[in-house]
């Protein structure tokens, strides 16, 4: 980062760089690489390559994570948190598949819940470390910092979560917040959120996975919006029509247009991703252009554009523990309000 820094200094400066995505694991994302896209070797074996809506499995097995569990649990004193002949299935199963993840399975027992929350804090806390050493390196350049939280959207509608859950997401719900406290890391570390899935809707996007992306997102920008921090939005399928766009623009503004000032909450920006061939005809492009002018709430100009990127300062004196309890806070669970529809479609 200390060498971007110094190679890109005057592209920074000069306001063309305006937000760096510091890379945080697969992707870029802060998630373990619990659903690799390709096969890897394990041993001399071929594992095979993860595939929609696998449960995707825990990436704890080397020697250190195993020491570290180990330690972790003895030091609470559950030496006998054994798990190292636990059936948590493959990147493939099903969740009912593996005893771990079945109906009343391992993960709702003391020993599952001590696992997935030292799994998911081992997460967090590599998170906040980079991040921590970012924010020095960039701190007093205006430049906004981003950090990738992955849409792990699929499987949604099971009692485990499991796909959530092998990601290093322990979000389970009403029982177990997985993103307030990354958010409130985040908000120490002076960082923007960057999610996907704005474009998705049940059903048209993902029909046979038990997946709810509409809800993830309510869930996981309102968590970013109350700990104060900025969100900024992707699409993870190309946008091919105007529902996606409108999905987009609800999600972007979640109780619509102010009239009055600033909408209470919005998205900092939007990355539109998946461009096509067939992205710039005739029919898709205008479409594009009327989505970019509703983001802009057909405003010709942004009278405070000079207030984007913020300066990025010292951390904040949020504790490690504060971080961390953010995830049984039931307050912090329930989403903002929602409009039903967009009040600035691209076909309206």
């Amino acid at each position: 980062m200390s060498s971007f820094k110094e190679n890109m200094a005057e592209f920074i400066e000069g306001g063309v760089i305006v937000a760096i995505e510091v890379g945080l694991g697969p992707n870029g994302e802060l998630c373990y690489p619990s659903f690799p896209t390709e096969e890897r070797k394990k041993g001399e074996k071929t594992q095979e390559k993860w595939e929609t809506p696998g449960i995707g499995e825990f990436q704890c097995y080397d020697k250190y994570m195993k020491k570290d569990y180990k330690n972790a649990a003895k030091k609470a004193g559950h030496s006998d948190f054994d798990l190292s002949k636990q059936d948590f299935g493959n990147y493939n199963s099903e969740p009912e598949d593996p005893k771990f993840f079945k109906k009343d399975g391992t993960y709702t027992t003391e020993k599952g819940k001590f696992f997935l929350e030292w799994y998911s804090n081992k997460l967090i806390l590599h998170g906040d470390q980079i991040l921590r050493e970012s924010n020095k390196i960039f701190t007093g350049l205006r430049v906004d910092l981003v950090a990738k939280v992955s849409g792990v959207h699929w499987l949604c509608k099971i009692d485990s979560n499991a796909a959530e859950l092998t990601a290093g997401y322990y979000n389970l719900d009403g029982k177990r917040d997985g993103y307030s406290p990354i958010a409130r890391m985040l908000y120490k570390r002076n960082c923007c959120l960057s999610f996907s899935c704005l474009e998705m809707i049940k059903g048209k996007n993902s029909k046979e996975h038990s997946s709810l992306p509409e809800k993830l997102v309510k869930s996981v920008l309102s968590k970013a919006w109350k700990e104060g921090i900025e969100v900024i939005g992707a699409n993870t399928w190309e946008i091919e029509d105007a529902n996606g766009y409108n999905q987009v623009l609800l999600n972007a503004r979640p109780k619509g247009v102010n009239p009055k000032g600033k909408p209470e909450f919005k998205l900092h920006s939007f990355m539109c991703l998946r461009l096509s061939k067939t992205f710039f005809n005739e029919k898709k492009y205008e479409m594009f252009k009327k989505f970019v002018r509703k983001m802009h709430a057909d405003l010709d100009y942004c009278g405070d554009a000079e207030m984007y990127p913020h300066e990025v300062e010292s951390d904040s004196a949020i504790t490690t523990e504060e971080i961390l309890a953010a995830s049984t806070e039931t307050h912090a669970s329930e989403p903002i309000g929602w409009d039903k529809v967009t009040d600035a479609k691209v076909d309206g």
